[in-house]
This record gives structure tokens, C-alpha cells and sequence, in this order.
């Protein structure tokens, strides 16, 4: 550019000539030969780009600065529609509008500092994305007819970027990438207000770790956060696209589920994030083991505003972990607020073991040859004055987070050990041990203790273990093991083949004796399932490693002979006795009686629970009161109607918007027997639900009465209700709580 008009030339001190300020030369419109110097300068130095667009929003006019810094020619750019060659960035923080760039030039909107993302679908150099800040507004002839847009650009790039990376840091949890407590926050308040309105659902799971903190206590915190990054992965992997995952602190984890609410799916989902959580973790050479419970509720029936929804979750998810953890619940309205359930179970454990309310009964373990006692399982149980009988998957998982567990096994411990001195030799005394209560200092020593103090055999005393004692420091857990096998005592792996790496337990642990898993043997005579191909496998690999084989839930005799044919040399079930009192073994045993002839039905079938629950029955118009005894996943026996035809359809309402279409397959006086056109699933809890919740608006709309309209969070006074009704076909009648 030619500054002889703005500058004089004079020598400097150096001997280098330098510009002396002279007049100041204006440049006014009516030099267009200056003034395109100066907007030809300000393109070169890339300070910032101009650009125009036709009335059609196609791009006329682009700085060649701008072309270059994309990559392109400026004829590549030049005639393309702007909101083709760049689009608003959604993620962009600063950025609320939802708004499209190409709704934007339609409305004649002014742009300011708008950022937009280039959109050419060939990348550009190494991969790399830009962002450019846009300002620009449109251009009027003087008739008001719209010629296009006039505006500048510029690269904001390397700004943007950071900007981006601060909103990720302020969204995302920097251990595990997933979504913090924030975002989730404000991703569930948004889906459910966007979902009430459309009427569709949304799932929310609440996960916590289970003895997370075992981990952090003996293997370090820096250990601790590994295991939440691959704990984190893992739940990547399991939910994919399907919903989004954050972590709100500590080893609480939640999952929200956009349009589901089939609990047979969640159910699915849920056991497959426990099964996947629950297998080990390698940690600087060392193996972590933990679990995993969860909550879930489903929006519009649990909640409808994110506060309840969490809330119903939580609830649900206490009520898993007071379950005896590793599990999952859905919630229902009757849940309590269990951890204040909690707080008043562990006070009345305190009472009832300074009142000596707990009570050991034995279950024998028999041999199959002989059907003679060879051992007994000492089984917890506890009769509470006013709650009644409090099972041990209730109260000592609360005993472990109340630091209670120590005190309670060390009561099971002694009692069983004093007992079995009372026994004959030959037979054995086997007592549980909790993973807390094996990984606690000193339970080596606890145990030589109770035998030095009751005199018992070490040889006679059989410690049961589940996989949960390998969860933490791999050495401590092998010194555990060296020193009780020093002691002479037997120990026994419990539940095996319902964990993931039981293989490498009893290569690496000194078990003498395997327990086969109640689960297989329920389903091993029927057609479709492998269990009994497992529990072949079972008692040969145990075989072949010198161990017993305790076969474990064994009720009617084709389980018992499936199992005496597959190997089985010891079963323990109710086909032989249930758990009994000491008092009724001491005078069995007294007598001379040692064998017990098995006893029980000839086939094994799931029993349907028996209930006396008052229920809805809806036929036609009319919704009708009933009783129904018992019930499973494909049929329900129900009192209280007379004349109904075998063949009639009926809805039977189970509350909370459950409702189960059914056919009557037997009829006999106010008897009824249904089945299902949709099995049931459960509910995690032991009992059984509806696949899914109707929606009052959906039955509403089918033309069912408001009574049958199951309670819900729906402004039902809103429906309207036409047409009259019909004469009632069936006679209701009063059923008695001992009918």
C-alpha cells in the first residue's frame, strides 16, 4: 500500500530511514480506490472476514482469507446456501437458542457474534473442526425488497474450543467422563417436563457400589478411582445409546431411560448391570471385587417431577440393599423410608443380641448312599417380638453397614461350635461367614479362639464362603486363607456358579468343599434349560480337584435322582429336613438316629405364592371385588365371583396401573383360575408385576369406566366418562380372610 500521501521519509540515527508523521490524508467515499486498500489490508491481515449473500441466503460474496482458512477456494464456497456451509453448534454454552441459522436468515434476523461450525462434510486439515463467530444483517433495497445479508466473520476456533472443554468440565464428572450431578439434573427436570407433556414414560435407575468403601480402606483411594473408571466403562458398555449415564459422587451412579417402562426389560437390564458389575476388577496386579444394588422408578407412574422421580428411586434402591444388596427393586407406594428402616432394624439388633433373640437351627447335609447326616449348616434366625421373623437377607447386610457384623458372627461362631461338641464325631458343623466379617483383622484368631474355648475339632468346623471374600487386597485375603488352613478348619465355597470367576477361586483359594447353587437345581428337569449340564460340570471339576460336593435346594425326588445320577454324592434340601432346632437334633441324635429317608413330592414345580390380596376383576363396563389367593408368572386363583363362564375374558386390576388381561381356564362355584395373555416378571423383590402400567388416558380412551381407572399421577377429573352401563353379568360375593 502506498504511504507516501500519510508518511515523509527522513535517515535515522541508525543510518535506517524511518516515517516521520506528516498531515494526515482523509479517506472519504469518494476515494473507492483507497477504501478498497484498506478493506483489502484488513482481509489480508485476518483480522476478520466479510461476507455476502444473495436474496436466496446464497453465499456472493467471501473474503479468500476466509476460503483458505477452510481449506477451500473461494469458488468452492461462492454460490452455496449459508446455512449449508455452516450450522449452530448445539453443544454451544453461550449459545440457549434453539434455533436453526437456516430459520434465522428466513426470519431476517440480525446475527451478532453468532458461532456457527463449519458443516463441509470433507475434514479438513489433520482432522480438525472450525468455528466461526458471525455478525451480519439484512440488507433492504429502497422499495424493502430483501437483496440478502451484508456481515463479517472471524476464526474463534481456538476459543471456542475452550470454551467447550470448561462447559464439558462443568458437566462432566473428571474421574469417569461420565455426566456430573448437574447435568443429570437438568437432563431429567427437561426429559420429564418434555415427556408429561407428550404422555410418553422415562426409567431412572439408582445404582450404588456395593463394599466400594472395603476397596478404598484396603487397597488405597488412588485404587478406588480406577475402580470407578472401569466400573464406569463397564456401565458404558451395558447401556450404549440406550439411555445416559452419570456419576453423582462418591459410588453412586444413575441412569436415566427415555421411553421405557417395560419392567421386564428393566428387570433384564437391571440383572445384567449387577452380573457385569460384580465380576473382578484388575488393579495394579491385585483383584477387586464388589457388587452393585439398584432402585428404579418410571416416570409418569412413580413421579412426574424430578424430585419425586428421585426420591421413588432412592427408596427403591435402599429397599435392594436392605434385601440383601446385589439386587434391584421397582418402587411401590407402600416402600418405607428405609434408612430410617434401617437405623430402627440395627437398634433392635443390638436389643435382640444383648436379649439373646437370635437363634441357630441346623439344616442337615446328608449323604445320598446311606441317607446318613454326615454335617449341618448353622442357619441365623431371628423372631422379633413385634416384627415377627426378620430373615437373614434382611439384617446382615444392615449388621455390616452398622458395623454390627463382627459381633454377630462372632455370636454364630460360638454358638455353633458349642453345639457341634454335643454331636459325634462324624459329623460336622458348617457355619456362614460374611465377606466383612472374613476380611476384618484378627477373624483368624477369632476363630482359634472359639475352638480352643469350646474344645471342637478344627477338622469338625466348616466355614462357608461366598466369592464376596476375594473383594479387596489379594494378599491380605491369601494370608486369611493360609492362616485358617494352618488352624486345620475345612472351608466351603457357597453359592458357586452364580459369580463370574469361580474357576480362579478354587485354583487360588484351599476350599475342601464346592455347594452347588439352589438356582440350578430349580430348573434342572426342565427340558429347555442347561442346568443340569452345569451341575455335571460342577461335581466333576470337583472331583478332579480332590474337593466334596454339597448339592444345595434339592425338594422332590426327580431333582434327587437327576443330582444322585449326575454324581451327586451329598444334598442338602427339604426333601431330606428343613433347618431344625438344636433341641429337636440333640434328641435325635440321642436316640441314635442319624439317617433321614427322604420325603417329598415325586416332581418338583415352582409353588404359585399364596396370598389373600383384594383385587379389581374388570369385565365389559363393570369392575368387580375379588379375592385372589395365590398367584404366578402365568395364572392367578381368584374367589369372590359366581357364574363365570370358562372362557370369559377379564382384566384383573393389581393397583398402581397394573393391569393383567386374562382368560378363565377352570370355574367351580365363586372359584375362578386364570392365565395370563402376558406372563408376569419380577419385581425384583421375590414377587411378581405387570410388564407395563396403562396409562388412565389410554383405558379412558378405550371406553373404561373412571372406577376401573387405576390410581396414578393423572388429572383424572379431566376424562369424561359416556354412554350408559350395562347389567353386571356375574354375582359378586363376600370372601373371608379364611376362605
Amino acid at each position: 500500500m502506498d504511504l507516501s500521501g500519510i508518511f515523509r521519509v527522513r535517515p535515522g540515527s541508525s543510518g535506517q530511514e524511518e516515517a516521520v508523521a506528516g498531515p494526515p490524508v482523509i479517506i472519504t467515499a469518494a476515494d473507492p480506490a483507497r477504501r478498497l486498500e484498506v478493506l483489502d489490508d484488513f482481509e489480508q491481515a485476518g483480522i476478520g472476514w466479510i461476507w455476502a449473500t444473495d436474496s436466496e441466503n446464497r453465499l456472493i460474496y467471501i473474503s479468500a482469507g476466509a476460503a483458505q482458512t477452510l481449506g477451500r477456494t473461494v469458488e468452492d464456497l461462492l454460490g452455496q446456501p449459508l446455512f449449508q456451509l455452516f450450522e449452530t453448534d448445539p453443544d454451544n454454552p453461550d449459545e440457549r437458542s434453539d434455533r436453526p441459522l437456516k430459520f434465522q436468515l428466513s426470519a431476517r434476523n440480525k446475527l451478532t457474534d453468532l458461532v456457527l461450525r463449519f458443516a463441509d462434510e470433507e475434514p479438513l486439515g489433520r482432522g480438525r473442526a472450525a468455528w466461526w463467530s458471525f455478525s451480519g444483517h439484512p440488507k433492504f433495497d429502497g422499495e424493502g425488497v430483501f437483496r440478502g445479508y451484508r456481515g463479517s466473520a472471524k476464526d474463534v476456533t481456538l476459543e471456542y474450543q475452550r470454551k467447550l472443554e470448561d462447559s464439558r468440565l462443568a458437566e462432566y464428572d473428571s474421574l469417569t467422563g461420565l455426566a456430573n450431578r448437574h447435568r443429570m439434573t437438568r437432563r431429567l427436570e427437561s426429559t420429564l417436563a418434555a415427556y408429561r407433556n407428550a404422555k410418553r414414560s422415562c426409567a431412572l435407575m439408582m445404582l450404588d457400589l456395593d463394599r466400594f468403601k472395603q476397596v478404598n480402606d484396603t487397597m488405597g483411594h488412588p485404587a478406588g478411582d480406577e475402580l470407578l473408571r472401569q466400573v464406569a466403562e463397564r456401565l458404558r458398555n451395558i447401556i450404549g445409546d440406550r439411555g445416559e449415564i452419570g456419576r453423582l459422587g462418591g459410588d453412586e451412579f444413575q441412569v436415566i431411560l427415555p421411553d421405557l417402562d417395560d419392567r421386564g426389560k428393566l428387570g433384564a437390564l437391571a440383572e445384567k448391570i449387577i452380573q457385569i458389575v460384580c465380576q473382578p476388577y484388575p488393579i495394579d496386579g491385585k483383584r477387586a471385587i464388589i457388587g452393585t444394588s439398584i432402585g428404579i422408578a418410571v416416570a409418569p407412574y412413580d413421579g412426574l417431577a424430578r424430585d419425586e422421580m428421585v426420591r421413588a428411586s432412592d427408596l427403591a434402591l435402599y429397599a435392594a440393599k436392605n434385601g440383601g444388596r446385589g439386587q434391584f427393586r421397582f418402587y411401590s407406594a407402600d416402600l418405607k423410608d428405609e434408612e430410617q428402616e434401617r437405623t430402627l432394624l440395627l437398634d433392635d439388633l443390638r436389643e435382640a443380641l444383648d436379649n439373646e433373640q437370635l437363634e441357630l437351627h441346623y439344616q442337615p447335609v446328608v449323604r445320598t448312599a446311606d441317607n446318613m447326616v454326615v454335617g449341618f449348616e448353622a442357619l441365623m434366625r431371628w423372631e422379633h417380638p413385634e416384627r415377627g421373623s426378620v430373615s437373614p437377607g434382611v439384617f446382615i447386610p444392615a449388621a455390616e453397614d452398622g458395623n454390627l457384623i463382627g459381633r454377630v458372627g462372632e455370636w454364630a461362631l460360638r454358638q455353633a461350635c458349642w453345639a457341634a461338641t454335643n454331636w459325634p464325631q462324624s459329623v460336622r458343623v458348617a457355619v456362614n461367614v460374611s465377606a466383612v466379617q472374613f476380611a476384618a483383622a484378627g477373624f483368624p484368631e477369632l476363630v482359634a479362639s472359639v475352638l480352643s474355648e469350646t474344645g471342637l475339632a478344627p477338622n469338625r468346623l466348616e466355614l462357608e464362603l461366598t466369592e464376596g471374600v476375594f473383594m479387596g487386597d489379594s494378599e491380605a485375603i491369601d494370608a486369611t486363607f493360609k492362616a485358617l488352613k494352618q488352624l486345620g478348619v475345612r472351608m466351603a465355597l457357597d453359592d458357586f456358579g452364580t459369580g463370574y470367576s469361580s474357576l480362579s477361586y478354587l485354583r487360588s483359594a484351599p476350599f475342601d468343599r464346592i455347594k452347588v447353587d439352589k438356582s440350578f437345581v430349580d430348573t434342572c428337569t426342565q427340558k429347555d434349560e442347561n442346568s443340569a449340564k452345569i451341575i455335571t460340570a460342577i461335581i466333576g471339576l470337583s472331583e478332579a480337584l480332590g474337593m466334596e460336593t454339597t448339592v444345595e435346594g434339592v425338594e422332590a425326588f426327580d431333582q434327587l435322582e437327576l443330582v444322585i445320577a449326575k454324581g451327586g454324592k451329598f444334598v442338602q434340601g427339604w426333601i431330606y429336613s428343613k433347618a431344625l432346632r438344636l433341641a429337636e437334633i440333640e434328641a435325635r441324635l440321642g436316640s441314635g438316629e442319624f439317617k433321614i429317608e427322604p420325603d417329598g413330592p415325586q416332581i418338583y414345580r415352582a409353588e404359585r405364592r399364596s396370598m389373600f390380596r383384594r383385587i379389581g376383576l374388570i369385565h365389559d363396563d363393570h369392575r368387580y371385588q375379588a379375592v385372589m389367593r395365590d398367584l404366578s408368572k402365568t395364572g392367578a386363583r381368584i374367589e369372590g365371583l359366581l357364574g363365570v363362564p370358562v372362557g370369559t375374558g377379564l382384566v384383573l386390576d393389581l393397583g398402581g396401573g397394573q393391569l393383567a388381561v386374562c382368560t378363565v381356564s377352570r370355574s367351580q362355584d365363586a372359584t375362578i383360575a386364570v392365565e395370563f395373555e402376558t406372563p408376569l416378571v419380577s419385581d425384583g423383590a421375590g414377587g411378581l408385576c405387570t410388564r407395563h402400567r396403562v396409562s388412565p388416558y389410554a383405558l379412558a380412551s378405550a371406553g373404561m369406566p373412571l372406577t376401573s381407572l387405576p390410581q396414578g399421577s393423572y388429572p383424572l377429573e379431566q376424562m369424561q366418562q359416556d354412554g350408559p352401563k350395562g347389567a353386571p353379568q356375574f354375582m359378586q360375593v363376600a370372601v373371608g380372610g379364611n376362605g
